[in-house]
């Protein structure tokens, strides 16, 4: 059976179920979160590229590891996962330009920290380093592969549109 690959762009969260799918995504300082219910036989993976939320003017929510979490998380549970089961893996979180703050590390801590206060199961991964790389993850089985990119081959990293919020009165929808 071949696999249905679905591509994780910066800003996007999914969560699949089916047993031929693979999760990928290309990271430099960003990280993804591979997070999956193993008894419910669903996973999924975000890739934000900052840590925290977006209280600053301007920002869009999207990008912000906090917001990803939360909608990875309450995705799995929507389509059966219970959080007492939830275990993670987290990739990503390069120091890929030199000379500037790193934010690679920032969300590295940042994902490490939810996973904890959120008491999800943390299997490990691979957080750091100065290289970019590709990540496949098998939400059903758990499996994950990682790809280093040599830094002067880092392709472009592809980001989702931004959402537009849908409002009805002083209500926001996602």
């Amino acid at each position: 059976m071949e696999a249905r690959r679905v591509h994780v762009m910066q800003g996007e969260s999914k969560v699949e179920d089916g047993a031929g799918t693979v999760l990928t995504t290309l990271l430099g300082s960003c990280v993804a979160a591979c997070i999956r219910d193993p008894e419910a036989g669903v996973g999924g993976m975000n890739h934000f590229l900052l840590p925290g939320s977006s209280d600053y003017e301007g920002g869009r929510a999207e990008s912000f590891g906090l917001y990803l979490m939360e909608l990875l998380v309450n995705g799995l549970m929507q389509r059966g996962a219970r959080r007492g089961r939830l275990e993670a893996k987290l990739f990503g979180g390069a120091r890929t330009v030199e000379g500037l703050s790193d934010v690679g590390a920032k969300n590295a801590a940042f994902a490490e920290r939810f996973l904890r206060m959120e008491k999800i199961t943390y299997l490990g991964g691979s957080l750091g380093g100065l290289s970019g790389r590709r990540i496949e993850y098998w939400p059903q089985s758990g499996r994950a592969r990682q790809i280093f990119f040599e830094k002067a081959a880092m392709p472009r990293i592809p980001v989702a549109p931004a959402r537009m919020p849908q409002t009805i009165g002083d209500v926001e929808l996602f």
